[in-house]
C-alpha cells in the first residue's frame, strides 16, 4: 500500500459494516467461512462472500471470514471507514490490540486482516451470535458445499433471506453494555457536543430547524463562538471537528476550528429537526394555532410537526448514524461535534439510555458543552452537559 493512500484513511466519508464469521464441523475439521458488507445508514446488503476452506480450526476460519469481508469492503470503497463487527470475541480483542495472539496460525492472519485497511479505519465490535446470522448462514453454505464437493456461489445463496430482518444495521451499539464497572477498555471515543452559537431567532425562543431560514449567527453567537474556540484551544484535547451542515453550526464550527489549526468535515446527520410547519413560530404561537398537532408531538416519539415535519424517532435513527460513523471514525480519538438542540440531547438521552419524555427534561443554553466517552464493550459515559462557563465574564 502507498504511503499516500495510507495517509488517506478514510477521507471519502463513507463507513461500512463489515459482519464476519467461520466455523468448523469438529474444530478442527471441514471448515468455512462467510462475510457480509452492509451500509450502515439502510441496512443494504452490498456484498456477500463465502468460501470453504479444507480442514480448520474455528478460529482460523473466522479470521479467514474477517480477512474476506474486509477485502470485499476495500473493493467497494478503499478509503471508507469500516465497522467489522463479529461474535467471536477473541478475533475482536485480539484485532482491537487488547489480547495478545499467541498461536503462532493466527498472526498471519491477524496480519493479513490489518494490511487491508490503512491503520484507524478499521473499528472492531463483537456482537452476539443472534445478531450475526446472515454470516453464519454463509459460513454454514460454504461448509454445505465442501460436503457436497464444490464451492460456495453467490447465487444459490439463501443467507440474506433467512437472516433475522431486523438485524442490527449500526443505529445502535451492536453489544448490549454491561451494568457496573468494567475492566480497563482504553481510550474511548469521547464526542464534545457543542451547541452553536446564538442566531435572531434564539433570545426569542422560535422554532429554528433544519427546514427553516438557516440564519446565520448575530453579533452575540460571534462572540460565544470565539469563546468556546479559546476554551477549547486552552483545553487542548480535541482533535478533529465535525459540524451539521446549517450556517450557524458552520460558522461556529469554522471559529473553533480555525483556532485550533483542523478542518472541519460536514455530517449531514447531525442537522437540527426539520419543524414544518412550526419553523420560525414561538411554542405559544404554535399551541395557538396548532394545538392537537403540538399536543401529539410532546406525548408520542413519533409524532411530526405540522406539515411533514421530522418525528423525534426519525431524528433519533439518523443522529445514532452520525454518532456511529464518528465512533468508527475516530476511535479513541477526541472529537468535537458543533450541532444543534434536539441531535445533542439525543445523543445524551442514548448514552443515559434514557427514555424519550427526557428530551423535555434538560437544557442546553446556546454555546454550550456537553461531552460523552464512548467505550469498545458498547457503554457510554455522560461526562459534561451544559456547560457554559466559558462564556461568562
Amino acid at each position: 500500500m502507498s504511503d499516500a493512500r495510507a495517509a488517506a484513511g478514510a477521507v471519502s466519508g463513507r463507513v461500512l459494516l463489515v459482519e464476519a464469521d467461520g466455523g468448523s464441523r469438529g474444530n478442527p475439521g471441514p471448515a468455512g467461512y462467510g462475510a457480509v458488507v452492509r451500509d450502515p445508514d439502510t441496512g443494504q446488503t452490498l456484498r456477500e462472500t463465502a468460501e470453504y476452506i479444507g480442514r480448520a480450526t474455528n478460529n482460523v476460519a473466522e479470521y479467514r471470514g474477517l480477512v474476506a469481508g474486509l477485502r470485499a469492503a476495500y473493493e467497494l470503497d478503499p478509503e471508507a471507514a469500516v465497522v467489522a463487527r463479529m461474535d467471536s470475541k477473541l478475533v475482536v480483542e485480539q484485532m482491537s490490540g487488547r489480547w495478545k495472539i499467541k498461536h503462532p496460525d493466527m498472526r498471519p492472519l491477524a496480519a493479513e486482516a490489518q494490511s487491508v485497511f490503512p491503520a484507524g479505519a478499521v473499528t472492531y465490535e463483537w456482537i452476539p451470535r443472534e445478531k450475526n446470522k446472515h454470516a453464519d448462514r454463509l459460513a454454514n453454505e460454504a461448509m454445505d458445499a465442501g460436503k457436497a464437493g464444490r464451492q460456495w456461489e453467490p447465487g444459490a445463496s439463501t443467507a440474506e433471506l433467512e437472516a433475522p430482518a431486523d438485524a442490527d444495521t449500526g443505529s445502535a451499539p451492536a453489544m448490549p453494555p454491561v451494568a457496573g464497572w468494567a475492566a480497563d477498555l482504553g481510550t474511548p471515543t469521547t464526542l464534545v457536543l457543542l451547541r452553536h452559537g446564538e442566531t435572531p431567532l434564539t433570545p426569542q425562543k422560535r422554532f429554528s430547524g433544519s427546514g427553516g431560514s438557516d440564519p446565520a449567527l448575530s453579533e452575540a453567537g460571534r462572540r460565544q463562538a470565539a469563546a468556546v474556540a479559546e476554551a477549547l484551544a486552552a483545553r487542548g484535547t480535541v482533535q478533529a471537528v465535525t459540524a451539521s451542515p446549517l450556517r450557524r453550526c458552520q460558522e461556529t464550527a469554522a471559529a473553533v476550528a480555525e483556532r485550533l489549526g483542523l478542518d472541519v468535515r460536514t455530517d449531514e446527520g447531525l442537522r437540527e429537526t426539520d419543524f414544518g410547519a412550526w419553523e420560525g413560530l414561538t411554542f405559544a404561537e404554535v399551541r395557538e394555532r396548532y394545538p392537537r398537532d403540538l399536543q401529539a408531538w410532546l406525548e408520542s416519539g413519533s409524532a411530526r410537526p405540522t406539515g411533514g415535519g421530522e418525528s423525534f424517532e426519525e431524528v433519533a435513527r439518523r443522529v445514532a448514524v452520525a454518532r456511529d460513523k464518528a465512533l468508527a471514525r475516530y476511535a479513541g480519538r477526541t472529537v468535537l461535534a458543533v450541532t444543534h438542540v434536539t441531535p445533542i440531547k439525543t445523543l445524551v438521552r442514548l448514552a443515559l439510555g434514557a427514555p424519550p419524555e427526557s428530551l423535555f427534561r434538560m437544557e442546553l443554553s446556546a454555546a454550550s458543552l456537553s461531552a460523552v466517552a464512548y467505550f469498545a464493550d458498547g457503554n457510554a459515559s455522560l461526562r459534561l452537559l451544559n456547560d457554559t462557563a466559558h462564556l461568562r465574564d
